[in-house]
């Protein structure tokens, strides 16, 4: 029976992850399983493992290792069409969260999966979604989309929206993204004309809906991308307001990097028979991801920072304020390295154009807030940089995620003030990684090992804000006057496209101050010391 542990005293049969009442194990189809889906769908394992007395071994979510299941698309029963539209995006060979649920969700089932960000979670739910508008033939209707994918933020709508429209194209299907920041009407005239697949911001789709512009009484299809995320943003009130408005007849979709209680919840009011799989344990780093803690005094922080971010691959900081990622991007440009900001205060169009130029290369740096982590989904990363440390381990798990995609290499460097260190101690701790400890100050060699060579000096281009109009101006009138630019303004512009290869300005070279010898360094000294002893002697 090894393998197929059951729970005695309760109408619940565990069998290879998938959970079935003992009633139903044989709805497969036609009336049968309609019945069994409108029943409640059962508790997962871990709610039955608290209430029952009598478990026998019951077992965890089935861990796909890599490698396994790696059998090719064709294999795994995606049509041809979709198979050519995945191998012209480069895509030949499934990842291991796509070869485990593949099979699940073309069949129909209702599949929770769990992975690390850069996983491949976009393409194991756009396939099935894909497939199954093509099969089912309904026809398009204005205002009603046939498919739904919520996301927690606009980026990821984006990222999301340019993965699934050459898959949908491929059998003749529209899809159409719904966020906030921007006008309304282009998304209003979208819905009117008709799309198969929505992929939407809650808050925004809420609102159209609200003014009769959307309508969700014939999604055949529900995905829930980054549920974790939007739980940690708020929004899961408003997801459960529109996973209620949808049929439950549909198959729904869940894709997490970790599965927490609120998620939990999710799953057991709207998932039913859910299959659940999963690439890697919640807190299991991946291995080609080196982590790595550098111990610095306060008043060396700073030039610190630009050292790391002065290398010649793509690198991304993280800062904790809105403010703060404005000011180290607008510090870096002026120092020579070209550096766009992605927060919240920018407007939508501001937030495209940085990140276009951050993946595009004009700029080598991206500082960023939590906020926006999730929508940063650029290849080739080589460095994250935890400017300042997050507040707690899934943030640093998301962060991190940014780097190391795919199977590539990647560093991820916190950068800890000595008064930061029994924090930074706790966050490794959760997070389940052992990063390697250094201590170091400005122009250390260390820094370097990490960065590589440094990249040429790029003169800073002066930026000319644009006339702005005054408040009840109409457009194409006014006075000549200028306004002064409104805060969170993107500094994009201010990064030069191309730039001469140089030395760099004294001045610019050392814009912190350093701390008298025997002070600050002497204290990072001792924290470095008390704080690499919690790990084993991993320090270097």
């Amino acid at each position: 029976m090894s393998g197929r542990p059951f729970v005695t005293g309760r109408s619940l049969l565990v069998l290879e992850g998938r959970f079935l009442p003992t009633d139903a194990r044989t709805a497969r189809s036609g009336s049968a399983r309609r019945r069994a889906r409108n029943r409640r769908a059962p508790q997962p394992v871990a709610a039955v493992r608290e209430s029952t007395s009598t478990v026998a071994t019951a077992p965890a979510a089935r861990v796909v290792p890599a490698g396994d299941d790696a059998r090719s698309f064709a294999e795994l029963g995606v049509p041809t069409a979709v198979v050519v539209a995945l191998a012209a995006d480069g895509v030949t060979t499934p990842f291991p969260i796509q070869a485990a649920t593949l099979p699940d969700t073309l069949a129909g089932q209702d599949v929770l999966g769990r992975g690390q960000t850069g996983s491949g979670k976009t393409i194991a739910f756009a396939v099935p979604t894909v497939v199954r508008l093509t099969g089912s033939g309904r026809p398009r209707r204005a205002g009603r989309p046939r498919a739904l994918v919520l996301v927690p933020t606009r980026e990821l709508a984006n990222q999301v929206a340019a993965t699934l429209a050459p898959l949908a194209a491929a059998m003749n299907l529209r899809t159409s993204t719904v966020f906030g920041g921007v006008g309304q009407m282009p998304q209003i005239r979208a819905l009117r004309n008709g799309i198969d697949i929505l992929i939407a911001c809650p808050g925004r789709l809420e609102d159209l809906i609200a003014q009769g512009h959307c309508d969700l009484g014939s999604v055949e299809v529900t995905v829930l991308d980054e549920a974790d995320h939007m739980a940690d943003l708020g929004f899961l009130p408003a997801v459960r307001r529109l996973l209620d408005a949808t049929p439950r007849s549909g198959q729904r979709l869940l894709f997490s990097a970790t599965l927490d209680n609120d998620v939990d919840t999710l799953v057991r009011r709207y998932l039913t028979d859910p299959v659940m799989h999963s690439t890697a344990p919640a807190v299991a780093p991946v291995t080609t991801m080196t982590h790595h803690v550098l111990s610095v005094a306060a008043g060396e922080k700073g030039q610190v920072v630009r050292e790391l971010a002065a290398g010649q691959s793509r690198t991304l900081l993280f800062a904790r304020t809105k403010h703060g990622a404005k000011k180290l991007a607008r510090s870096l440009t002026a120092s020579g390295i070209p550096a766009v900001d992605l927060h919240g205060n920018l407007s939508q169009g501001a937030r495209e154009r940085n990140l276009a130029a951050f993946s595009a290369g004009t700029a080598r740096v991206l500082v960023a807030t939590d906020i926006a982590a999730r929508g940063i989904h650029v290849d080739d990363i080589a460095l994250v940089v935890h400017v300042d440390p997050p507040a707690e381990h899934k943030a640093y798990l998301h962060r991190s995620g940014r780097t190391a995609r795919a199977g590539a290499d990647g560093a991820v460097v916190t950068v800890m003030t000595p008064d930061q260190a029994g924090d930074v101690r706790t966050l490794c701790r959760q997070a389940g990684i052992r990063p390697i400890i250094s201590r170091v100050s400005a122009g250390d060699p260390a820094i370097e090992a990490l960065t590589g060579p440094r990249a040429a000096w790029v003169e800073p281009v002066a930026h000319v804000p644009a006339p702005q109009r005054t408040r009840g101006q109409r457009a194409g009138g006014g006075d000549g006057r200028r306004r002064r630019r409104r805060p969170g303004r993107s500094t994009q512009a201010a990064v030069a496209s191309t730039g001469s290869a140089g030395t760099e300005p004294a001045a610019s070279a050392r814009t912190s101050r350093r701390p008298k010898p025997g002070a600050a360094a002497g204290t990072a000294k001792t924290t470095a010391g008390a704080f690499s002893a919690s790990f084993s002697g991993r320090r270097r």
